[in-house]
């Protein structure tokens, strides 16, 4: 397997691409890509920022030179503490994709390995993430235990 790095600037655009993949998979409703040409200067920013609050996890993909094969990426965010967290440290994963045909290798689970590494270097205690129906299994059997979600959204 090839080895999970961290992403780089360089790498925006790929990341992008396999963002989109994860959104097509969930909601194929609208695959549209004009976002990623707005997106694609902050993207670069936040990855050029390793002591950040923004990490990204990589594995270059195997059989394509220049493309990535999976992708891991999640904040260390800060909520005000409680009992089991008292710091306040939550690490949040999101846009974990891995691309068609390198699915089945072990490569997201090996990003979120280093994505969990980067979070306990960081003090998050506590880790929440959204999985759809596909990828639950892969988070139960890294630990992650499905709550209720009383999630609501208000776009402004």
């Amino acid at each position: 397997m090839s080895p999970v790095r961290r992403a780089l600037p360089e790498d925006a655009a790929e990341v992008l691409r396999l963002r989109q993949v994860m959104i097509d998979s969930m909601s194929p409703v609208d695959s549209s890509t004009g976002w990623h040409a707005e997106s694609l200067p902050t993207l670069r920013e936040r990855l050029s920022e390793p002591d950040g609050d923004f990490a990204a996890f990589v594995v270059d993909h195997p059989e394509r030179p220049g493309t990535l094969a999976a992708l891991v990426v999640g904040t260390v965010e800060y909520r005000i503490g409680r009992v089991g967290n008292p710091a306040g440290t939550i690490g949040f994963v999101f846009s974990v994709a891995t691309d068609p045909d390198a699915r089945r290798r072990g490569y997201a689970r090996a990003c979120m390995d280093a994505l969990l590494e980067w979070f306990r270097a960081r003090g998050a205690v506590q880790i929440q993430l959204t999985a759809s129906a596909d990828a639950a299994p892969l988070y139960v059997s890294m630990g992650f235990k499905p709550k209720p979600d009383p999630l609501m959204e208000l776009l402004l």
